[in-house]
């Protein structure tokens, strides 16, 4: 059973289920709409369903900032009320504010 209903809001911050990383989600897919060739390098036992949200995510972990892609299956909320430090988050968002990270809506 699957809802089309996104668990995740844009400026919330998660942690994958299973890798080091955490990040804010900066947009959602309600079903999987990256390419074939990334789903397919995902390993057959892991490779998450397409039925389901997808995250956009500024993410980190000890060693490097980058944009994940991440399904909704393996993303836990991250409870830690600890800011993400990714650069580019103050191109999207305002500031850290009890917990999330508010749209930026400034036109540059």
């Amino acid at each position: 059973m699957h809802s089309s209903q996104a668990k995740y809001h844009i400026g919330q911050i998660v942690r994958h289920r299973k890798h080091p990383f955490r990040g804010v989600v900066f947009d959602v897919d309600a079903v999987f709409s990256n390419s074939q060739a990334w789903y397919e390098s995902i390993p057959e036992d892991v490779r998450p369903s397409k039925d389901q949200p997808f995250y956009h995510l500024l993410a980190e972990n000890d060693e490097s900032f980058y944009v994940a892609y991440v399904s909704e299956q393996n993303l836990i909320a991250d409870r830690t009320g600890e800011p993400v430090s990714h650069p580019d988050l103050p191109d999207l968002f305002g500031d850290f504010d009890n917990g999330a990270y508010p749209l930026q809506f400034q036109l540059n």
